[in-house]
């Protein structure tokens, strides 16, 4: 940060000033009395903040933001699982698994086969870039680039064009599958299927489940988690395609196991015993989410939004497109 830019000093008020204000309407959220106050707040709403923010004082408090829009976020999602059931989890996931499987061939197993003529030859697609967006598309954002990319061996820009792909679209995605859903008169448990399908990244898919409703976000968190997992034959995949060695580490993040373990403990204690604890927990981390949604937007700076090509821009627009379309359209048959 450069401390002679007038900006620069506004910034340093303005970033902790907002982000105390936002915690206090949150936590001021959790009292009824004050739900007339604080219910403007919305997962919507903290992400247009935080690019508002973004927008006018650029790339400030990186650290913060990465742990924000990280670390908040891992830790938000496993307290949700102190608000599910197993049975109704499993029972979620199982429903939304044909769709995992169609959209996963659809946009890896697909764009593989016709990568090679729409990416390279249409767009003129860098290799890396190109099967990175793919990737980012099909399994989870943002983890699935950053599973990938060591096995592509991506140079750092390429992450950050995939990145910055998939985080605009996602951010696009929060705003108006809400609306859409509505229009649509989807159910809650169509709206949190198609949610968890269509939408890259792990954070826009909780912020609109919850924009939508409680069982929205219920259905969107469990299905979202079980798409993850494909995060371990994505990786076989593209390293047998690629003809290289796969990712050093455990490609499944361990927040997912965490959350999968709240989900358990609940069931089987909180609910018989401290059933008030596991409800706050659950409201708790429903706030830690939106919060986490103003640390990406802040993240997205003109820089950000500037290192997305319009090729790249493109092929992410065109598979997300189709699985939106392609997963609505299953959807409203069924």
């Amino acid at each position: 940060m450069n401390t002679n830019n007038p900006k620069s000093h506004i910034s340093r008020i303005a970033y902790p000033a907002i982000i105390v204000f936002l915690i206090l309407t949150l936590l001021g959220s959790l009292v009824e009395r004050f739900h007339s106050f604080t219910s403007w707040l919305t997962p919507p709403v903290a992400l247009l903040m935080g690019l508002a923010y973004a927008l006018i004082f650029g790339s400030t408090h990186r650290r913060a933001n990465k742990l924000g829009s990280k670390v908040l976020l891992q830790y938000s999602v496993v307290g949700l699982g102190f608000g599910m059931n197993l049975g109704e989890s499993l029972a979620s996931g199982r429903d939304g698994m044909m769709f995992t499987i169609i959209s996963v061939f659809v946009s890896v197993f697909g764009t593989l086969l016709l990568g090679w003529f729409i990416g390279r030859k249409i767009l003129q697609m860098n290799r890396n870039t190109s099967a990175l967006i793919s990737a980012g598309t099909a399994i989870c954002g943002g983890s699935a680039i950053a599973a990938v990319g060591p096995i592509l061996k991506a140079e750092e820009h390429e992450m950050s064009v995939a990145l910055g792909t998939v985080f605009l679209l996602n951010a696009v995605a929060l705003f108006i599958f809400p609306s859409i859903g509505h229009w649509l008169a989807l159910d809650q448990q169509q709206f949190g299927t198609w949610a968890a399908i269509a939408i890259h990244d792990t954070s826009s898919v909780v912020g609109a489940g919850s924009a939508y409703g409680e069982e929205a976000l219920r259905v969107a968190t469990t299905i979202k988690l079980t798409r993850a997992l494909w995060i371990v034959p994505l990786t076989l995949v593209f390293s047998f395609v690629y003809k290289t060695k796969g990712a050093k580490r455990f490609p499944v993040p361990l927040f997912i196991l965490f959350f999968i373990g709240a989900i358990i403990l609940n069931t089987y204690l909180l609910e018989a015993y401290f059933p008030e604890v596991g409800r706050f927990v659950a409201s708790l981390a429903r706030k830690g989410l939106t919060l986490s949604l103003f640390f990406i937007g802040a993240s997205l700076t003109k820089e950000v939004i500037a290192s997305v090509s319009v090729r790249a821009l493109l092929q992410g627009l065109f598979l997300w497109i189709l699985i939106s379309v392609g997963s609505l359209a299953f959807i409203l048959l069924i």
